[in-house]
């Protein structure tokens, strides 16, 4: 059987993986809503040691060994990052120049991955090492679907499919590396930073955040699926 593009709208398998990823993203809209929420809110309680996030992140590097690090001013909201390559703790400036919890959190936050590195913490290399194979994989995987399923041949459509897979790996290994930055980081805080009624606001706001990595895990595992019943689907057709 050959693939048309028109068949996709005929493939029961098909619609039933886009009803997996419509659910997928609902879920991701809303758990990015809970951290715009959980944002606003926690920006607007100011801790009360006064200290700003850029100077909360610059003595948490200094503390751990990490004094020739970076902390830089980046542009745009929640765009917030470690960066491995350049070795940096990059913060927007909300967060840099902010005192709130929220602030304090998310400085938290990014120097807990700064620490994974500097410690050789095992999920990151894992991360760093396959994220560019991932990424190859995951376009030749397309490219591998497409002229299966157009000319076809679904054994070269199942190749590109495990070639795939490789995304949904990386977001999966991602889970523990964001899960236990925040844990360093809220660590970190609650022992020199804030007061005992402070740290529930920001474990909220950390909370709020790692749930987003959860929910564009889900949005892959359904793409992924969706992409598994239309293979399945049209290998039966053959």
């Amino acid at each position: 059987m050959y693939f048309y593009p028109y068949s996709l709208y005929m493939n029961s398998y098909y619609l039933l993986g886009t009803v997996f990823v419509v659910i997928a993203v609902v879920i991701g809209l809303i758990a990015q809503g809970r951290v715009s929420s959980a944002f606003r809110k926690y920006s607007r309680i100011h801790a009360r040691i006064g200290k700003t996030g850029a100077d909360v992140a610059r003595e948490i590097l200094d503390a751990n060994g990490m004094a020739d690090m970076p902390v830089n001013l980046t542009h745009g909201t929640l765009t917030d990052n470690f960066n491995p390559g350049n070795g940096s703790v990059n913060l927007s400036d909300e967060i840099y120049h902010g005192t709130s919890l929220a602030s304090l959190a998310v400085a938290a936050h990014e120097c807990g991955h700064a620490i994974q590195y500097h410690t050789g913490y095992t999920p990151i290399k894992i991360r760093n090492i396959i994220a560019p194979v991932c990424n190859i994989g995951n376009y030749l995987g397309w490219i591998a679907i497409v002229i299966g399923l157009a000319l076809g041949r679904t054994k070269i459509a199942w190749f590109g499919f495990i070639l795939m897979l490789g995304i949904l790996l990386f977001q999966l290994v991602t889970l523990p590396v964001e899960f236990d930055a925040s844990r360093r980081g809220l660590a970190i805080l609650e022992s020199r930073y804030l007061m005992s009624d402070e740290v529930g606001g920001a474990r909220a706001m950390l909370k709020a955040a790692a749930m987003t990595y959860v929910a564009a895990t889900l949005q892959t595992l359904a793409s992924m699926l969706r992409i598994f019943l239309l293979i399945a689907g049209n290998s039966r057709d053959d």
